[in-house]
């Protein structure tokens, strides 16, 4: 069955297409062409259970389209700045502000050297983003739908599986983030009512699709930025800002590693679905520009917020007797932290204030439900005849099940998250850009149909091989709490310090290029 069948309730993407079309995607041969892609109008033909379904979606407005290829003349989104604003209110929230709160709570670092580290570390980690978001406008695909040509056909449904595991995870540090806000101003609010309010809004959004996740964006990060910088201006006030002097030693090295893991996993979570959000974009756009605009939309919300969280923190370690931020901490977590900040001085204002940084976390989570669900649909062919809104609803259910028992366990689950997340996605970016560097030598070396052709897209088996390895370069290098790899245990003091995703990276990298050689050779695609 082709793409271009008539009843476009038959196909789906795990069947290899009969049909082409000419329009305006260029491939590795040179040739323009839209082959694989699916016109909008084929998504509600037929009269089966999925065009029923997706007639009554359009008739309001929501989002038929999922992982299927977008045509030439679908993608003519204006202007590029919502790259930009998607990704700057995406991070322009409390979730970024507790990372850099973690480093005292949980690591006990220095100001300084905590830092530097939130410098470098976010920089290293929004750039395989930056670089993945330019595939959007160039080919159609989605991330996952991309990563069959590194993974092959079958293995990328392994990939999948940890991209939702990731998005679902996401969610759930992200909720309890604002429900601890909700606390923070009510006491008397339980946990899970704010869990509920925040995914039931993100729900609401994600429901709609692309367009209506970049309008959302476009704007929330304004009442945000406002608000940080309102917190910034009362702590900086209240005087009670602490120096805490750089440790030395293996202890302080431990820790400044393990927490430059928590905080690449949280600047590099974005890498699995990058494209997901430049797919509508015309093919002509610039690369250099969308990957600026990326970089811009990243990098200032998370280095600041970040740095705020971290100046804040260190106000715990006051030992004045009376420590209210230490007590608001302890009573609400981030949270109460923040409320010790603004609620004092401004009153109900700064209540207020606390209500608009726990929604702020809609905005976080809103990329993460939306791409859930094209992974999801990713995995075979009964998932992908189910429409993409279908899958953000059940995705929004399992999250929340989580998140209401996690709600008591913020800190230790935020890190130990961040460092597993940190771990897979160092193996995808070892193996995509190796792959995209060394094999496909640049863009040129894609062809676009052939996300439809399995017989045409690589074995994947050096792409398993080279996880597996990747996975064994983690453990060897991580410092968890129920772990401590040899590795690790090497670079701090009696917990260790975390170089799994560093270990990851480069074991994934080095024996796929060596795999992929020989795995080339042999099958010749």
């Amino acid at each position: 069955m082709g793409p271009f069948s008539k009843n476009k309730s038959e196909y789906d993407v795990e069947a290899v297409p009969a049909g082409k079309s000419a329009s305006s995607s260029e491939n590795g041969s040179g040739i323009v062409s839209d082959e694989g892609a699916v016109p909008a109008e084929t998504f509600a033909l037929g009269d089966s259970w999925y065009a029923r379904t997706q007639r009554l979606a359009g008739k309001f407005g929501v989002e038929q389209r999922g992982i299927e290829r977008v045509p030439s003349d679908e993608r003519s989104d204006a202007g590029m700045s919502q790259i930009g604003t998607l990704w700057l209110s995406a991070n322009m929230v409390v979730s970024s502000f507790a990372i850099g709160a973690l480093a005292y709570t949980v690591f006990y670092l220095g100001f300084i050297d905590t830092i530097l580290i939130i410098f470098f570390v976010n920089i290293m980690g929004i750039l395989p983003v930056c670089f993945f978001s330019t595939f959007g406008p160039r080919f159609g695909l989605r991330q996952m739908v991309l990563s069959r040509f590194y993974f092959g056909w079958y293995g990328v449904k392994i990939i999948a599986v940890f991209n939702i595991l990731a998005c679902i995870g996401w969610s759930s540090v992200n909720v309890i983030v604002g429900a601890q806000l909700f606390n923070a101003v009510n006491h008397n609010m339980p946990g899970w009512a704010g869990i509920l309010v925040i995914a039931v809004s993100t729900f609401l959004i994600t429901l709609f699709g692309y367009k209506i996740v970049h309008t959302y964006e476009r704007y929330s990060w304004i009442p945000c930025l406002i608000i940080f910088l309102i917190v910034l201006g009362e702590f900086a006030h209240s005087g009670q800002f602490e120096n805490i002097p750089m440790g030395v030693g293996k202890s302080e090295a431990g820790s400044a590693l393990s927490f430059a893991a928590s905080v690449y996993g949280f600047s590099t979570g974005w890498t699995s679905y990058a494209a997901d959000y430049t797919v509508y974009q015309p093919v002509n756009r610039s690369r250099k520009s969308i990957f600026l605009w990326t970089f811009a939309g990243l990098s200032f919300p998370l280095l600041f917020t970040q740095m705020l969280g971290a100046a804040i923190a260190t106000a715990m370690a006051a030992n004045d007797g009376d420590n209210a931020y230490m007590d608001g901490y302890s009573t609400s977590g981030i949270g109460g932290l923040l409320a010790a900040v603004i609620v004092p001085p401004l009153g109900k204002f700064g209540q207020f204030s606390l209500v608009i940084l726990a929604l702020s976390i809609v905005a976080n989570n809103c990329p993460n439900i939306y791409s859930v669900s094209l992974s999801l649909q990713l995995l075979a062919r009964a998932s992908q005849r189910v429409p993409r809104f279908l899958w953000t609803l059940v995705a929004t259910c399992v999250y929340i099940a989580i998140a209401i028992p996690g709600y008591a366990h913020f800190a230790s689950v935020l890190e130990n998250f961040m460092l597993i997340i940190g771990y897979w996605l160092a193996i995808y970016e070892g193996i995509a850009l190796s792959e995209h560097a060394l094999f496909r030598r640049g863009c040129g070396g894609y062809n676009a149909l052939h996300y439809l052709e399995p017989a045409l897209l690589p074995p994947g088996l050096a792409a398993i091989a080279a996880f597996l390895f990747g996975v064994v370069g983690a453990v060897l290098g991580m410092a968890q709490v129920w772990f401590t790899g040899p590795v690790g245990r090497l670079c701090g003091a009696e917990a260790g310090g975390d170089v799994g995703f560093e270990l990851a990276f480069c074991f994934s990298a080095v024996s796929y290029c060596v795999l992929r050689y020989f795995e080339k050779a042999y099958f010749k695609r």
